[in-house]
């Protein structure tokens, strides 16, 4: 089976707590089950259709298994020696590390070279996911 490598990237950057996406392999689309204790959906069909036929349903990458924290400080161990290194090193330490560090990639115009690093990343996620899942993907004709 193929699939677009598009569709995993995207279920890669929109992954969430509130959310569990699949690739239904027999119809090749995306499904994303809620979980109801954060949002207060509940989708008793695709729950049961997950349940029931346990190998159609592949589930994508989660947020926790992306670890968006370890591709921050990937991409700050791969800048030069510098004050924007330190500072950032330093930003995603704690509480607030997110926000600290996205203040500190804007405030040392270091926004587009992360976005990039960040897309590459999710991509290399991607790429994984449909090898450990014996997928063969196509990229886009874009």
């Amino acid at each position: 089976m193929k699939i677009k490598l598009a569709q995993v990237i995207f279920a890669v950057e929109s992954a969430s707590e509130a959310f569990q996406e699949y690739f239904d392999t027999q119809t090749g689309q995306s499904v994303a089950l809620a979980d109801p204790d954060i949002t207060g959906e509940r989708d008793e069909e695709l729950a049961d259709l997950i349940i029931n036929f346990p190998g159609r349903f592949l589930p994508f990458p989660s947020k926790y298994e992306i670890h968006e924290y370890r591709i921050m400080a990937d991409f700050v161990d791969e800048l030069r020696p510098g004050a924007a290194r330190e500072e950032l090193a330093g930003a995603i330490r704690g509480k607030g590390a997110f926000r600290r560090f996205k203040n500190g990639i804007r405030y040392h115009r270091l926004e587009q070279q992360w976005y990039d690093y960040l897309a590459q990343a999710q991509r290399e996620i991607a790429i994984r996911w449909c090898k450990e899942n014996n997928l063969e993907y196509e990229e886009d004709d874009t």
